[in-house]
């Protein structure tokens, strides 16, 4: 029986699980913090909202870790998503360069 395909883990997940449970921060708190509206950083959570390069930078700062990680969370994600989106119709659409020699 083929196994099922996990789903990507948002970077909010990653923000709630590693960071702020953790270290006992609640959203409100996190969002005063980056002087953000809490509504980001709960769309962020809720997995309904990206990770900008502004938020990334203020968690980068906040946190005291890379702004690369929080993009590179994001986009490991955006890839996965748009991969299993697209399927096998990348491979059947895009044509392979093929180097002479």
């Amino acid at each position: 029986m083929p196994r099922k395909k996990l789903a990507p883990v948002h970077p909010g997940e990653i923000l709630v699980e590693e960071f702020l449970k953790p270290l006992a921060l609640t959203e409100y708190r996190l969002a005063k913090g980056l002087r953000v509206p809490a509504r980001r950083i709960n769309e962020i959570v809720h997995g309904k909202r990206a990770i900008t390069a502004d938020t990334a930078l203020r968690l980068g700062c906040f946190f005291r870790n890379s702004p690369r990680f929080w993009l590179n969370l994001q986009t490991g994600f955006d890839l996965e998503n748009e991969a299993d989106r697209l399927g096998a119709k990348l491979t059947r659409d895009v044509e392979i360069l093929r180097r002479a020699g």
